[in-house]
């Protein structure tokens, strides 16, 4: 679908939930519109959409406070980069004004008495906090339907939906972020990944999503699932979207997270223009085959990647070759080790999670049984009635491949696996600039479809683990429609610190489709 040629918006044609988030930046700047204005509307829509499931925490009062001190900002010269423009964050982020619950009843009510830095970064780039956002519970899922918190409007928990098609997931664990930037309850809104929990739910709601190299961002703050894997990111409608918001949120922070890069921060939006002609763009020959194969690589074996949606992967032919019209060159790649970043990556997650998670006793914050004859009783009833199924799950895995005399067996050689892992993406980068193919195997999948089935759900990661293990950037990156007029992205893997490339190579393709501008009805 081709973009024709119009106008740059403004609130004088557009209502404000239409415009990207780079034209409400440019919007507030020249005083177009008030930052009060700005949050009040989107405050209004959330309120409208509640049946989205998306928001669980909302402080009208505390928002337009910050919305008030931005517009003073505005009005003295004294204004950040971002000054003004509304961003809601996932609820796994620590907040002072909202309540911090990662999805679990075991942090049900809380509240932090200081801000993750990330929140803290974006704030002192004028950024006003909307709320907080639906998320699997402590990030552990790919459906978001293992929420157990109320979202805001409901009365019982309920899973989030996807705006295309709300009898549909939004993806997980990032989905409360994805939905409500895809309904424009948000023109953008943060999200963690940390095995493609921001990738695939930007996949499934049709918005860009990126993930950058691991370290990049800081983690303080950030409610930790498996610590050398989870790292923040943006999620907005566009490429330029996200370069404006992964400036700010990046940068070194060595005194509070170890495992912070010391890297400065870049400026995303210098390159976004650059040409991409020449471009070397890597096809994984493990990731698909067929009929696109045969033809750009006549003596590659013809063959489909098991489990592929062909309407999912004729969206990803169709993008290539959109590409290759811009100038870049295709070329055939291989990441023999594929198929085991699956298994690996379920003993590592598990057993960083189950030490991270053992913070959670009752004893300093959280849930704590009310009824208990012990110590020990306490512990357990509180962990038994504060966690889902799918965080117990976790955590047995993670106790079980960590316990004396499996260790060796499972944890270590998972890891051994995951530097081999690493090691078939520096040798395929020698090839290529970036690597592109599917995000998921399929389109967003029937609420419910997949509840009892916790291995299809892991399956459905195939694609992200790979980019996560080896602590890469990636992103999503809108390019069609697919079964059920579901959105589809395909996902752009680069190099360690190589998100300028990722995110230029997105913004071209974005300059000449018009994908990601595309709204689900009714929103």
């Amino acid at each position: 679908m081709t973009q024709s040629p119009s106008t740059p918006s403004s609130p004088s044609t557009h209502a404000l939930h239409d415009l990207s988030l780079h034209a409400l930046n440019q919007a507030l700047a020249s005083k177009q519109v008030s930052a009060v204005e700005v949050a009040q509307h989107f405050l209004d829509r959330s309120a409208t959409h509640s049946n989205l499931s998306a928001y669980v925490a909302l402080e009208p009062e505390a928002t337009l406070a910050q919305a008030r001190a931005a517009d003073a900002r505005l009005a003295n010269g004294t204004a950040g980069a971002l000054e003004g423009v509304p961003v809601a964050h996932k609820d796994i982020f620590v907040t002072k004004d909202f309540a911090t619950t990662a999805g679990s009843r075991m942090l049900k009510g809380y509240r932090s008495p200081f801000d993750a830095t990330v929140v803290t970064k974006l704030a002192a780039q004028g950024v006003v906090t909307l709320g907080k956002l639906n998320c699997d519970e402590f990030a552990m899922g790919s459906s978001n339907e293992n929420t157990a918190i109320c979202a805001v409007g409901h009365t019982e928990v309920e899973p989030v939906r996807n705006p295309w098609d709300t009898t549909r997931i939004p993806g997980g664990s990032s989905g409360g972020s994805a939905a409500a930037v895809a309904a424009r309850l948000a023109p953008a809104a943060t999200g963690t990944d940390t095995g493609g929990s921001i990738r695939q739910p930007a996949s499934f709601c049709g918005i860009t999503g990126i993930k950058p190299t691991y370290g990049r961002a800081s983690r303080y703050g950030m409610v930790a699932f498996a610590s050398s894997l989870d790292q923040a990111g943006p999620m907005a409608r566009s490429a330029q979207d996200c370069a404006l918001l992964l400036s700010a949120m990046c940068g070194p922070d060595l005194d509070r997270d170890s495992t912070s890069l010391d890297v400065p921060a870049e400026d995303y939006s210098l390159k976004l223009n650059d040409s991409i002609e020449g471009l070397r763009i890597g096809v994984p020959i493990e990731w698909w085959g067929g009929g696109a194969q045969s033809e750009w690589f006549p003596d590659m074996p013809a063959r489909r990647s098991d489990g592929i949606d062909v309407s999912v992967q004729v969206a990803i032919e169709n993008a290539l070759k959109e590409y290759e019209k811009l100038g870049a060159k295709l070329v055939p790649i291989t990441l023999p080790r594929t198929e085991l970043s699956i298994p690996v990556y379920y003993i590592i997650a598990p057993a960083e999670a189950s030490s991270n998670l053992s913070r959670f006793d009752g004893v300093k914050f959280g849930h704590r049984a009310e009824k208990f004859t012990d110590l020990a009783d306490m512990y357990k009833k509180t962990r038994a009635e504060g966690f889902g199924d799918e965080v117990k799950r976790r955590i047995m895995i993670g106790a079980y491949v960590l316990s004396h005399g499996y260790y060796d067996a499972y944890y270590l050689q998972a890891q051994k696996i995951r530097r081999m892992i690493a090691d078939d993406f520096q040798n395929a980068f020698k090839d290529c600039d970036v690597i592109a193919g599917p995000v998921a195997p399929t389109v967003a999948w029937k609420i419910g479809e997949k509840s009892d089935d916790p291995v299809a759900n892991y399956l459905a990661d195939i694609f992200t683990l790979p980019g996560s293990l080896a602590g890469l950037p990636g992103m999503s990156v809108p390019v069609g429609f697919g079964a059920g007029g579901m959105p589809v992205g395909m996902q752009l893997l680069g190099n360690y610190f190589q998100e300028a490339r990722l995110l230029n190579a997105a913004h071209r393709f974005q300059q000449a489709t018009d994908w990601h501008a595309q709204a689900p009805k009714g929103y």
